[in-house]
Order: C-alpha cells, then structure tokens, then sequence
C-alpha cells in the first residue's frame, strides 16, 4: 500500500504560481505511474496530470497544457505540480494519486491510491 501527503498549498492571486509536493511512501517510488487529480468546488474530481513511472512521458488535461509541469525526484520520492499563471477556475483541493488508469470512460483509481489533498484557491 502506498502512502501519499500533499503539501505546498494556498491562497494566490490570479496570474501567480505554486508547486504541489506529494511524497510517497510504502512502494518503491518510481516503479508505478503516478499524477494528479482536483475537485473544485461542488464538483466532481478530475484529472489534471499524469507521469509514467520512468518520468518520461506526461500527459496534462486541457485545462492545465502550457502553464502546469509535472516532475518527479525519485532521490526524495516525491512528485510536483508546477503551477503557473493560475486562474481562480484552478480553485481546488488538489490530489496526488498513484496508478491513475485511463480507459474509455475515463480515468480512475483505486481507492487506496489517494493522499488527503491540499487546497489550492486563486484569488481574482
């Protein structure tokens, strides 16, 4: 079982920056893909980014392409979210995941694959 805490978190402004921390423990890091998920407010959870297990390859929802990174250090087990020139329609509880599983219908993960999250508001 992995174990995933958020961190890095906060009130910004519009057009400002933050990077999301996620460090994981209980699996060998780097061995499993990993992302991460958000619910704004009175919504359902969505995918925002994904990085395979090499850190190779990404994949970013429409919404984040061009102004959010994902990384990882596999020295530190821990996986960003670089985040810039946010937008107050990025106010969410921010989530890492591990093995995040894209089908036909959707993105998923298991239930045991999730940190407790961490609020991200943006401010207009």
């Amino acid at each position: 079982q992995v174990q995933l805490v958020e961190s890095g978190g906060g009130l910004v402004q519009a057009g400002g920056s933050l990077t999301l921390s996620c460090a994981a423990s209980g699996r060998t890091f780097g061995t499993y893909n990993m992302g991460w998920f958000r619910q704004p407010p009175g919504k359902e959870r969505e995918f925002v980014a994904a990085l395979n297990w090499r850190g190779t390859n990404t994949l970013y929802a429409d919404s984040a392409k061009g102004r959010f990174a994902i990384s990882s250090d596999v020295d530190k087990s821990t996986l960003y979210l670089q985040m810039n020139n946010l937008k107050p329609e990025d106010t969410a509880t921010y989530y890492c995941v591990a093995e995040p599983t894209r089908s036909s219908s959707g993105w998923s993960v298991s239930d045991g694959n999730w940190g407790q999250g961490t609020q991200v508001t943006v401010s207009s």
